[in-house]
């Protein structure tokens, strides 16, 4: 079932279904390529996210590096998510109100080109802590937390507007194959973003790996420009108090749709490993910044795995079980990183340092396995979390909880960077790892249990 649209310029037509939803003697093994040749415009959006993804993701990794360079503390590399948190959960639940009351393509092309400004600064920024160095001296510190806030709080507002015009742009049965799509995608810019990342901060420096987040930017708008014009459909309620209660009215009223977002916000508290990875480059598993960018890029691979083997998800109808047993999976491998990072610090696998050659190659190996793990188990999750909200709310509640979703998506790994910072701090290095990997096994059974119509929700009858 696709949507009605208005008449006229602004109308968004989905195209023929080019493979039936249950069309016998289809079952794929492989993703399936539908989505693209369905739309233009979404495979268009698609490829630009991808290319832009790479640059934003090498952007990630890169802040990371230069707080532990300029501070050599873990938590202050923590208080990189920390510090946007507050603005990121505001910025998610405007943006998702932008995105129900203007016509989505321009909200995306004011905050992809706002992104693109905060970036051009981290340039100019990293360019000036490179030339004070040469004097014995450093920037401050404090202007990369606010550049990185105004990027955070930009792609959010992105993030949400993008989620919400994919069913714009195609029918209801092939938003589950486009987020396994977007998958790929994602799993291409964690793959080839942290893993460039590493290597050009060790090879040219902060200040170019920045710059070329900001070259690869323009694939990204390129994509948001092609779009065709979203207004919104039916009733337009302006941004502000009204819109809010709309939202959280609907919220209450969908229990399914809120336990999506606990379940992953369980996850991205307890099981977050990245804002550990410079420290554990260093001192428990060595290699410096090359070993941040490999393990950073197992957990993509993983991602690109799952996603390249997604063709069964379109038979998948259990959702919220598929949901529960993915996080539960992510769990076992945060607690295997854990392992990991103890038995190194116990002396397991060696002497190691900050530099690539003294790296503990077996250790090296284990945990870029548990990170793979990491990321199969979490895309799993992500398509049938995605979907559920895609399909089961209306379109004119599509902005505002894509926009709560991207504050889940986005403010959950700062909970946890928070809580790996601190954890780190007061135990040990391995303590956020091992034990946050429990702690997800045991609450995503306790809460699943107690909200039964989640595990009984079957995508063919979609209930919010």
């Amino acid at each position: 079932m696709t949507e009605s649209t208005p008449t006229g310029d602004h109308a968004i037509l989905p195209p023929t279904p080019l493979v039936g939803p249950d069309e016998p003697g289809r079952r794929r093994r492989f993703v399936d390529l539908t989505p693209l040749k369905a739309s233009p415009a979404f495979a268009r959006l698609w490829i630009g996210n991808a290319i832009s993804g790479i640059g934003a993701q090498m952007t990630i990794v890169a802040v990371g590096l230069q707080i532990f360079d300029m501070t050599q503390s873990t938590m202050m590399v923590a208080l990189v998510g920390g510090v946007a948190l507050v603005p990121m959960v505001v910025a998610g639940l405007w943006g998702g109100m932008l995105a129900d009351a203007f016509d989505r393509r321009l909200v995306l092309m004011i905050s992809s080109l706002t992104g693109w400004t905060a970036v051009l600064g981290l340039v100019a920024l990293s360019a000036w802590d490179a030339a004070l160095i040469a004097d014995g001296e450093r920037a401050l510190v404090w202007p990369f937390y606010v550049l990185t806030t105004i990027n955070t709080v930009a792609a959010t507002i992105s993030g949400a507007t993008r989620s919400a015009v994919t069913p714009r742009l195609l029918p209801e049965h092939l938003i589950s194959r486009a987020a396994a799509l977007n998958g790929i995608a994602m799993g291409i810019m964690l793959t080839v973003g942290p893993a460039s990342a590493g290597v050009l901060v060790a090879a040219v420096g902060l200040p170019y790996t920045f710059a070329i987040d900001a070259v690869l930017f323009s694939a990204g708008f390129l994509g948001v420009v092609g779009l065709p014009k979203l207004p919104p459909l039916g009733v337009v309620v302006r941004p502000g108090l009204q819109s809010l209660r709309d939202g959280a009215r609907f919220l209450r009223q969908a229990p399914n749709i809120r336990m999506s977002f606990l379940v992953d916000i369980v996850a991205m508290t307890f099981g977050r490993p990245f804002a550990l990875l410079p420290a554990v480059a260093a001192f428990a598993i060595g290699g410096g910044p090359v070993t941040v960018g490999v393990l950073t890029a197992a957990a993509a691979v993983g991602t690109l795995l799952a996603s390249v083997f997604s063709g069964p998800v379109a038979h998948v109808h259990r959702h919220g079980i598929a949901i529960a047993r993915s996080i539960q999976i992510y769990g076992g491998c945060v607690a295997l990183l854990g392992a990991v990072i103890l038995a190194t610090t116990l002396g397991w696998g060696g002497p190691v340092g900050p530099e690539w050659p003294n790296v503990s190659w077996v250790a090296l190996a284990v945990a870029a396995v548990a990170l793979a793990g990491m990321g199969a188990s979490d895309e799993i999750s992500a398509i049938f979390r995605s979907t559920m909200m895609l399909t089961a709310a209306p379109d004119d509640m599509r902005g505002r909880t894509q926009g709560l979703f991207m504050v889940v998506v986005a403010g959950g790994p700062r909970v946890g960077d928070l809580y790996a910072g601190a954890t780190a701090t007061l135990v040990a290095l391995w303590a956020p790892q091992l034990f946050g990997g429990i702690v997800i096994i045991v609450l995503i059974a306790v809460l699943t249990r107690a909200q039964r119509t989640f595990l009984a929700y079957d995508a063919r009858t979609p209930t919010p």
